[in-house]
């Protein structure tokens, strides 16, 4: 082989490793554990759907996803369509959004909302007629 071809080229989206990636996985923890058993019983997920669901919120593809858990591609495939039927959603980002915006609603609903700030309105100044004196007769 030719040193030009091992050299990668920046348009080339193939030639880019995860850990050369411009945009790296999240690494902050999107939901704890209270809130995955949450979406586990809404969506009567099994664990490892729920496994499977949790990876892909973190942000793996499906090879790293069967690396990590041990199981064929095959059945990450599997999984995930189990998980987009329950749950309604056609692909991996609205997964995600669904789950967060569930999550949103859950816990807007369940927090008590805090007390409403009274709102004065600036009433306009009245505005002056002239007065007009009478005529007598």
């Amino acid at each position: 082989m030719s040193p030009s071809k091992n050299k990668k080229s920046p348009n080339d989206i193939k030639s880019i490793y995860p850990q050369e990636a411009l945009f790296g996985r999240p690494r902050g923890v999107l939901l704890d554990e209270k809130k995955w058993m949450f979406l586990k019983d809404r969506y009567h997920m099994t664990p490892r759907e729920l496994q499977v669901a949790i990876l892909v919120c973190r942000g793996f593809n499906n090879d790293e996803i069967a690396k990590a858990l041990n199981i064929r591609h095959g059945t990450v495939k599997t999984h995930l369509r189990n998980i987009y039927r329950r749950i309604r959603v056609k692909s991996k980002i609205t997964l995600l959004l669904r789950l967060v915006e569930d999550i949103n609603k859950f816990y807007a609903a369940a927090e008590p909302t805090p007390p409403a700030i009274p709102i004065t309105e600036k009433r306009p100044p009245p505005v002056l007629t002239p007065k007009v004196p009478e005529k007598k007769q």
